[in-house]
């Protein structure tokens, strides 16, 4: 970590700034914002100005400018960054050239890096089942048959497989839209979207994957490995591109000689559904408005066991919804056991993060630490009790009222377990989030009934989810549009192994 260092002369006598290894130039471009304030753009760049802090899309950091508002140092410095974008010579902030891999896992199965610095310093895989098979090479008779290149770019990693002509693309996980996903562009950013169209970048799950149909009817897998906010491009042609925070490894699946080889190869990394009990895979019903007991049932709707009771009686199992904001009152029996344990998630300064969501303002649990999965497995045990079927988490992108971004700060604190990646920011574990609540309500439901298998439903995921919980698409609309779009939907989910949903 460290302290920011201000880099020397340069426009108002600042040239940018150094945080760690990363060095930001400074720069003014069309995304700018010279307001005075921090302006803040989609996958942007930190940089520092006379007039304040702003972040700079890294997808035209070198837009259209006028040479008269910037000194001749800081043009010589934008002309060597964008040579180094036509491949040229530059700076040592500026690299780029092709990943360097090592097989792992099973034959066909590579992993690729930047360098062997960042191959021996990144970040542990939450998507494997076990992020040690991420980090094990093993002797294959096979070579990748595509090596991707890379930029690294102010903070940003950028990878491109160049593939043949004819190729298409499919998966990116949970989107609306067609099936096939080629000249499409999406972000993995979980995002609470009541009401989503076929054009909405980001929904409530992340899924960092891209399918590719060779034009010789093989298949190849390519999965960005990295929890943060991702940019997947596929806009040009027979083009995977991504870009995220540096630094970040990618996995590739293949070629093998069909779709189907290539999912069952990613299941041998991620892991495949889980077994859901037999009743699960009937029909499912609800609907909004179920908001008092004479839409419910005339009587026995304040007594939660007597009306599983007579669901039970009538045919019917309960699957019941559990979110992770916790009222923020002394004398609840869940506030209390939280804050004594010391579960929940802290803004920068230490002390718990306070969002609005439905019961009023919350604290949240941090399930990135295992003494907070624990805790919440030993509640959703007791809570299985009153006859409880399954489980369904909902609001789990973390999702949080009256705020723009609709979840919680980016600078709020992570305490979390080594084997995740340690203290880090929400910047980090947000797209987990959902994952890590799954894994823990079904963990509990697991002491609740060893000998039963566990039924747990969540909105928002990740990669890897399907070990833990199916999936449900979210606030969709009774319309039409979102019939069609749901088809789409469920199959591109099957096209990463999240086959209930």
């Amino acid at each position: 970590m460290g302290a920011v260092q201000v880099l020397s002369s340069g426009l108002s006598g600042v040239s940018g700034f150094a945080y760690g290894h990363q060095r930001y130039r400074l720069q003014r471009t069309p995304y700018t914002t010279w307001s005075g304030q921090t302006s803040v753009a989609r996958l942007g760049t930190l940089g520092l100005g006379s007039e304040g802090l702003f972040i700079s899309s890294p997808s035209s950091p070198f837009g259209s400018i006028r040479k008269k508002r910037l000194s001749k140092k800081l043009i010589s410095r934008r002309l060597t960054a964008k040579m180094a974008d036509q491949g040229e010579k530059s700076t040592s902030d500026v690299t780029s050239g092709y990943m360097i891999y090592q097989p792992i896992l099973e034959d066909g199965i590579f992993r690729f890096d930047c360098s062997a610095n960042d191959r021996d310093t990144a970040y542990p895989s939450l998507s494997f089942i076990n992020s040690k098979d991420r980090e094990t090479p093993i002797m294959g008779h096979k070579v990748p048959l595509y090596r991707p290149t890379f930029e690294c770019l102010f903070g940003q990693q950028i990878v491109k497989f160049e593939l043949p002509a004819g190729t298409s693309f499919y998966g990116t996980g949970e989107v609306g839209g067609q099936l096939e996903r080629t000249g499409k562009r999406i972000f993995t950013w979980n995002t609470d979207a009541w009401g989503y169209g076929p054009e909405t970048t980001s929904l409530y799950q992340s899924h960092p994957w891209v399918l590719a149909i060779l034009p010789n009817g093989e298949a190849l897998g390519v999965l960005a490995d990295t929890t943060r906010r991702c940019e997947i491009d596929l806009r040009k042609e027979s083009r995977i591109q991504f870009v995220a925070p540096s630094p970040y490894p990618v996995i590739t699946f293949g070629p093998f000689s069909s779709p189907t080889a290539v999912l069952i190869s990613l299941s041998h990394a991620i892991g495949s559904t889980f077994m859901p009990p037999k009743w699960s895979l009937g029909y499912h019903q609800c609907r909004w408005s179920y908001d008092s007991d004479k839409r419910v049932l005339e009587d026995r709707f304040p007594d939660p066991k007597s009306l599983v009771n007579d669901l039970h009686h009538s045919g019917f199992k309960a699957i019941w919804m559990l979110d992770p904001g916790i009222k923020d009152e002394a004398g609840y029996f869940v506030y209390d056991s939280g804050s004594k344990s010391d579960v929940w998630i802290q803004k920068a300064n230490g002390r718990p993060f306070v969002g609005e969501v439905w019961p009023g303002p919350c604290v949240f649990p941090d399930y990135t630490q295992s003494k907070v999965r624990s805790w919440w497995a030993q509640l959703v045990k007791d809570f299985v009790s009153n006859g409880v079927d399954g489980i369904w988490n909902d609001m789990n992108e973390p999702a949080v009222f009256k705020s723009v971004t609709k979840t919680m700060p980016e600078s709020n604190i992570h305490m979390g377990d080594d084997e995740f990646g340690g203290s880090q920011n929400h910047s980090y574990y947000h797209n987990v989030y959902g994952m890590l609540m799954a894994r823990s309500t079904f963990e509990g439901m697991k002491l609740a009934n060893e000998n039963k298998r566990p039924f747990v439903l969540t909105r928002a995921g990740f990669i890897g989810s399907q070990r833990f919980a199916a999936t449900w698409t979210g606030d969709n609309l009774s319309t039409w549009e979102h019939l069609h779009m749901s088809i789409s939907m469920v199959l591109q989910l099957e096209n990463y192994t999240a086959i209930i949903t």
